[in-house]
C-alpha cells in the first residue's frame, strides 16, 4: 500500500513516541493520517478529538505497521442502534464487507443482534451488554499467538485460544450501519514480544462445542439462564467456564419460603453482591407464596424471574414438592394427579409475573415411566397456550431433559419462546446446554424462537407488577 509523505512522517513520529513509553498512538486526534478507508472514506471523520463513523457500512484500516502479538486499547461510544467492530490484525480484503479474521463486536443494544460489546464475533458471544449507548467505555484487547483476551472497562469477557488462528495483517475499525454514529478515541497499541506466551490451551471442538459454535454463528443467544452457585461452585469458576465453553450464564438465587432469600433485604443483598458481573442475575421464585414476600421494586432488580410447577397444594389440601417422592407419596389416580398438575401449571402461567417457566412438564418419579402417555395433546396444548398468552418462555432443561419433543414442537408452533437451562446442583452437573442444543436440531428451532430479557416484550415485573406485594 502506497502512503503519502504526510502519512509516512506521521507514522515515523508515532514510532518515536512509542520508543519512549512502548505504546504507539494510532490516531492523532485531528485527522485520518495513517488510516485508509476500504470503501466510502467520507463515512469517517476526525471530529472533537475522536474518530467518527456514521452512515452505511464502512471499514477503516490502520495503514502503518503490522502487529503480531500486541495489546490494543481504545475508548468507544455508540449512538442507539449502531453496531461496529474492531478487527484484529487480519488480511484486508479490498472491496469485501470487512477483513478476514477475528472481530470484536461493539453493540450495546441493537435489536435482535444478540452478540454484544466485547464478543469475539461468531466465536465467543457476550450477551448481557457490558456498556450502554451514549456512554464512553474502554475496550482492551490482548493478542498473543492463537489467544485473544477482551476486556471492557477492565472486566475480562473473552479468553479464547483458537485451534486454527487467522492469518495476521492490520488493525481495522468498522461501522456496520444504523441510524447514528460510533466514536473512537485514545487508540493505541503496545507491541509484545513475538515469543510472548499465550495463556490457555486451544479450544476443544467436540460435538457440543461445535453445536455451541454453530448456534453462536446463527445468532442464537447461547445463555444458560438457570445456573446456581451451589456445593462450592464459585462465581469465578462459573465465569471461567463461560469463557471456556462460549456459553453465557444467568446466575439464579432461590427466593421464597424457607429458601436462602425470603424478603426484599435479601434480594437487594444478592443483587449488590452480583453488581457489575458479566452475567445475568435471576430470581428463582419458589412456592406459590413468593408474590406476597417481595415487592415490585425488589423483583425489578433482577434481569428476569422464573419459576416451575413443582411446588403446589392438591385439591385435598396437601402441599407437596413434586421432586421429593416421599412428599408426593402414593399416587392413587394418575389421571386426577395430572389434571391437577396442569391446572396448577396454567394457574402459575396466568397469575404469576414470571419470564420463564422452568423444569417444564415435570412429573414425579412415580409417573416418569408414563410421561409420554400422561402428557396428552390436550394437556400440552393448555400449558403451551397459557405460556404463549402470558409471554412466558419455556426452558429446555438439561437436568431433567424436559420438555419432551412433542411439547417443544407444539410450543414452537404456538409461537412460544425458549431458553437454555441447566438447573445444576453444583459444579459437577453444570452442563453445556446439551439438551437444548439437541432440541434446536430435532425440532427445527430458529434464533428468533429464543428469549432474551426485555427484548421481545417488557419484562414480567413491568407488565404484571401489580400482582406483587405492595
Amino acid at each position: 500500500m502506497q502512503l503519502s509523505r504526510r502519512e509516512v512522517f506521521g507514522l515515523l513520529a508515532a514510532s518515536a513516541v512509542a520508543a519512549a513509553d512502548e505504546w504507539i498512538p494510532l490516531f492523532n486526534g485531528t485527522d485520518l493520517t495513517g488510516w485508509r478507508a476500504n470503501g466510502d472514506r467520507a463515512a469517517w471523520k476526525a471530529r472533537g478529538g475522536s474518530l467518527w463513523a456514521e452512515g452505511g457500512r464502512s471499514v477503516l484500516h490502520y495503514a502503518g505497521r503490522e502487529f503480531h502479538n500486541f495489546e490494543l486499547e481504545m475508548e468507544a461510544r455508540t449512538q442507539p442502534g449502531v453496531t461496529a467492530g474492531v478487527y484484529l490484525p487480519a488480511a484486508i480484503q479490498e472491496g469485501a464487507a470487512g477483513p478476514a479474521g477475528w472481530e470484536i463486536a461493539i453493540n450495546n443494544g441493537a435489536r435482535h443482534v444478540w452478540q454484544r460489546t466485547g464478543s469475539l464475533k461468531d466465536v465467543r458471544g457476550v450477551y448481557k451488554p457490558p456498556a450502554a449507548d451514549g456512554s464512553w467505555f474502554r475496550l482492551n484487547v490482548t493478542a498473543r499467538g492463537a489467544n485473544v483476551q477482551v476486556r471492557v472497562d477492565g472486566t475480562l469477557l473473552v479468553d479464547y485460544t483458537d485451534p486454527a488462528p487467522p492469518a495476521r495483517g492490520r488493525i481495522a475499525l468498522a461501522c456496520h450501519g444504523g441510524k447514528g454514529a460510533v466514536e473512537f478515541r485514545g487508540l493505541r497499541v503496545r507491541p509484545l514480544p513475538d515469543d510472548a506466551a499465550a495463556p490457555g490451551e486451544p479450544a476443544v471442538m467436540d460435538d457440543t462445542a461445535r453445536r455451541i459454535l454453530a448456534a453462536t454463528r446463527g445468532n442464537f443467544p447461547v445463555v444458560d439462564y438457570h445456573a446456581h452457585l451451589k456445593l462450592g461452585l464459585t462465581l469465578e469458576q462459573a465465569l471461567a467456564r463461560s469463557r471456556r465453553d462460549g456459553l453465557g450464564y444467568g446466575i439464579a438465587v432461590n427466593c421464597g419460603k424457607t429458601f436462602p432469600v425470603e424478603n426484599d433485604e435479601g434480594a437487594r443483598a444478592f443483587h449488590e453482591s452480583m453488581k457489575g458481573q458479566p452475567c445475568y442475575i435471576a430470581m428463582q421464585a419458589e412456592g406459590r407464596e413468593w408474590m406476597q414476600m417481595f415487592t415490585r421494586k425488589a423483583v425489578g432488580l433482577f434481569d428476569y424471574v422464573f419459576t416451575d410447577s413443582m411446588t403446589w397444594t392438591d385439591n385435598h389440601g396437601k402441599r407437596m414438592r413434586t421432586w421429593m417422592p416421599a412428599e408426593v407419596g402414593t399416587i392413587a389416580d394418575p389421571e386426577e394427579f395430572m389434571q391437577t398438575l396442569v391446572d396448577r401449571a396454567t394457574g402459575i402461567l396466568e397469575h404469576e409475573p414470571i419470564d420463564i417457566y422452568v423444569n417444564p412438564t415435570f412429573v414425579p418419579d412415580q409417573l416418569q415411566k408414563d410421561y409420554d402417555r400422561l402428557w396428552t395433546d390436550a394437556r400440552i396444548r393448555r400449558v403451551v397456550e397459557a405460556a404463549r398468552r402470558n409471554q412466558v418462555a419455556i426452558e429446555l432443561n438439561d437436568r431433567y431433559k424436559l420438555p419432551g419433543v412433542r411439547v417443544v414442537k407444539a410450543a414452537k408452533a404456538a409461537g412460544c419462546k425458549f431458553t437454555f437451562g441447566t438447573n445444576n446442583t453444583g459444579p459437577a452437573d453444570l452442563g453445556r446446554s446439551e439438551y437444548g442444543l439437541r432440541m434446536i436440531e430435532e425440532c427445527g428451532l430458529k434464533w428468533d424462537d429464543f428469549f432474551v430479557p426485555g427484548a421481545w416484550w417488557p419484562k414480567a415485573y413491568e407488565r404484571r407488577g401489580d400482582l406483587l406485594k405492595a
